[in-house]
């Protein structure tokens, strides 16, 4: 007998150590833990601890209920103790069996499966891991603290040229740099890109710089079919610990040298950068996809950490620097231009294909739909609040209910690195990746959900619903900078339980979902239309491009008093409420901040508008006012009807184009007189003054 038989025996103790798992976590995880574990030790006795109501029954391993511990255990000697880390509270008394029988013998689990054994003379790495960071991560040291290491982040050194469509010496160049390449349209950033650059092909010639990995050709050829050149570098591999850098680590990973050069060697007259994180390559506009500060501002009031705080103060740091140095800054909504108070702000909100987008019947089952790529980790935020704590409230009170929610390509990459926590499903939720045509699935859902708890900007997600004639349930956060309202358009709720409610209410509701269905398409109809989202943005570049000075904008309702004191100047031209303009297309022309002119229109179809009425300050005409606002006006054909006597308008409209197609007799009053109808029937060309 060997001596370390004999000391054993004598402990009372088996010679040999057996694997004891404990399977403290939701089922599927605990089970591919205990697989893996008796694959790796196949020598070994294996057993495994349950809770009392969750029995086992797996060949090879000896099952022991909570309860009966330490009883089968008490003659082993555990050699290894594999303990899952779940954030599921009822398993935390077999986390604590654990550490009672085997304090130096556990093998700690994350939720991604991921192994460290726990050591005091790496208490660090254990903490870290325990507090769910990724365990590639946890090792990671700054090159500027230890410059000698070996996992260093990797920048790209190479590229890719994609030509597109000719060049044109008719069009103004503009570049656009992103961090994302826009086609699929796979999140809500490549929705709005890839509209922009759709309205903005008609006018400017576009160079499209982004970070992207290899573009399959169907995904390229609509994109190269609307810009004259794409360039592309490979995503670059950021090795740096995130709390180590002064700027946000987002920032960080994608200042890369060799894009600043192709910028530089591929020149335009305009720079624009999508995104918060791209500031630092500077550029003319800076188009804020969301306020980012604002983000990690609502994260830290609900984390109260130094993690969340410094987070918080890096953001807001270097977001408010790049607004100030950015000759525009563009924003999605007016709640995120009063946010920032600059006068260089611009909003252009987002908006919907309303010719995809478009009402079918409600499935025949009751069916949730979220819709919101992991790749923006509010959204692995929303699926877990609404998957945790409000879908246990509707499961058995609804039990033919179903959800769906769509996560974007590569889920399970974004969610392990922003979360230890695995995403809840069962057998009712579909949760599914990247989705290329989600028309389908909006048509087979109920009603729309958008459990965000954290958000900034505008949620392209909402006003899909909205064009689909689909009743959304939401957060405040989720619908913020809308202009929807409770109980007419959406249905807000914020905690679990009345969330859960307002679900219940309208699946039980026909009625009420349908009307707060269609108030939500018409208001998407008069507000999100990309064709007139567009000509925001490119009337916003012909500004910068123009050296007058004069700054065209829509109107709002602070305007309107200026509106009418040169509405009162101007004899000729019809005179309206003002009030009653918001209601059209009202546009406004502004120089050194004050207002010189105003235009309004209205869409009578999709090919045709009508100008309603046009005014000039009198100190400002005849220098190119009057022009510029009906130059601003994109369609095919604009009609407008002119007093018989006002012949210098006349003169103006026949030197753009339009011709006399009719007259009304009588038409304006006071003085009675009759109308000239007037008609463009091409394509307006933009007038430089």
């Amino acid at each position: 007998m060997s001596l370390k038989h004999l000391v054993f025996r004598l402990l009372g103790k088996d010679p040999e150590a057996v694997v004891v798992t404990f399977l403290s976590g939701p089922r599927d995880l605990a089970l591919g833990m205990l697989d893996e574990i008796r694959r790796l030790v196949p020598d070994r006795e294996h057993y495994a601890v349950t809770l009392d109501d969750e029995p086992l029954h797996v060949p090879g391993v000896t099952a022991i209920r909570l309860s009966e511990l330490p009883g089968p255990l008490r003659p082993k000697r555990i050699g290894l103790a594999p303990v899952l880390y779940s954030r599921v509270p009822r398993y935390q008394p077999l986390r604590r069996a654990a550490w009672r029988r085997a304090p130096h013998r556990i093998l700690a689990y994350n939720e991604r499966l991921e192994r460290h054994h726990l050591r005091l003379n790496t208490w660090i790495a254990s903490w870290l891991f325990l507090h769910g960071v990724p365990l590639d991560r946890i090792f990671l040291r700054p090159s500027w603290l230890v410059p000698w290491k070996r996992d260093r982040s990797v920048w790209p050194t190479t590229y890719e040229v994609h030509e597109g469509r000719p060049l044109s010496p008719a069009r103004e160049s503009v570049a656009i740099l992103s961090p994302y390449f826009p086609y699929p349209l796979s999140h809500g950033g490549a929705v709005r890109i890839f509209h922009i650059l759709r309205e903005a092909a008609r006018d400017f010639d576009i160079i499209y710089f982004s970070f992207a990995e290899r573009i399959e050709p169907a995904d390229l050829a609509p994109v190269l079919a609307l810009c004259a050149k794409v360039i592309t570098l490979p995503v670059p591999r950021y090795r740096e610990p995130r709390w180590s850098s002064l700027v946000p680590p987002e920032v960080a990973e994608f200042r890369v040298p060799l894009m600043k050069r192709l910028l530089l060697e591929h020149p335009a007259r305009l720079l624009q950068v999508e995104y918060t994180q791209m500031a630092s390559y500077g550029g003319d506009v800076l188009v804020e996809h969301d306020i980012t500060q604002d983000l990690y501002r609502q994260i830290h009031q609900r984390e109260h950490t130094l993690s969340s705080w410094w987070n918080w103060w890096r953001w807001r740091r270097y977001e408010n620097k790049a607004i100030a140095d950015a000759r525009r800054v563009v924003v999605m909504s007016e709640k995120d231009r009063k946010m920032i108070g600059a006068a260089h702000v611009r909003v252009i909100p987002n908006g919907v294909d309303l010719n995809r987008f478009q009402p079918q019947p409600e499935g025949p089952e009751p069916r949730l739909l979220f819709v919101g790529s992991f790749r923006h980790f509010p959204n692995i935020v929303a699926y877990k609040f609404f998957t945790e704590e409000v879908w246990p409230c509707l499961r058995s009170r609804i039990p033919q209910l179903k959800f769906t929610a769509v996560a974007g390509p590569d889920p399970d990459v974004y969610w392990k690195g922003n979360t230890s926590a695995a995403p809840y499903t069962d057998e009712r939720i579909e949760l599914l990746g990247f989705v290329r045509d989600v028309v389908p699935l909006y048509a087979h859902c109920s009603l729309v959900v958008v459990p965000t708890k954290v958000s900034a900007g505008t949620n392209l997600k909402v006003l899909e619903a909205m064009a689909m004639e689909r009743a959304v349930v939401s957060t405040t956060s989720g619908c913020a900078g809308l202009g929807l309202v409770h109980g007419e358009s959406v249905w807000i709720a914020d905690s679990a339980q009345e969330f859960a409610a307002g679900i219940e209410t309208l699946l039980t509701d026909y009625t009420l979902r349908k009307r707060i269905a269609t108030a939500a398409r018409r208001h998407a109809l008069q507000h999100f239309n990309w064709k007139q989202i567009g000509l925001v943005q490119k009337q916003l570049w012909n500004e910068l491009l123009d050296s007058s000075g004069l700054i065209l904008r829509p109107g709002r309702e602070s305007d309107l008093a200026e509106v009418a004191r040169i509405q009162a100047t101007a004899d000729k031209a019809s005179h309206w409420e003002p009030e009653a303009y918001l209601t059209y297309h009202l546009w406004v022309a502004e120089k050194d901040s004050a207002i010189v002119g105003f235009a309004v229109h209205r869409s009578l179809d999709e090919e045709e508008m009508e100008l309603l009425n046009i005014a000039v300050d009198p100190h400002h005409r005849r220098s190119g006012v009057a022009t510029r606002l009906i130059g601003n006006i994109d369609s095919p054909n604009v009609l407008l009807e002119v007093r018989e006597s006002n012949f210098d308008a006349q003169k103006l409209y026949q030197k753009l184009g339009f011709v006399e197609i009719g007259r009304r007799e009588k038409y304006y009053t006071e003085p009675d007189e009759t109308a000239i109808v007037m008609r463009l029937s091409q394509r307006l060309k933009r007038v430089k003054v």
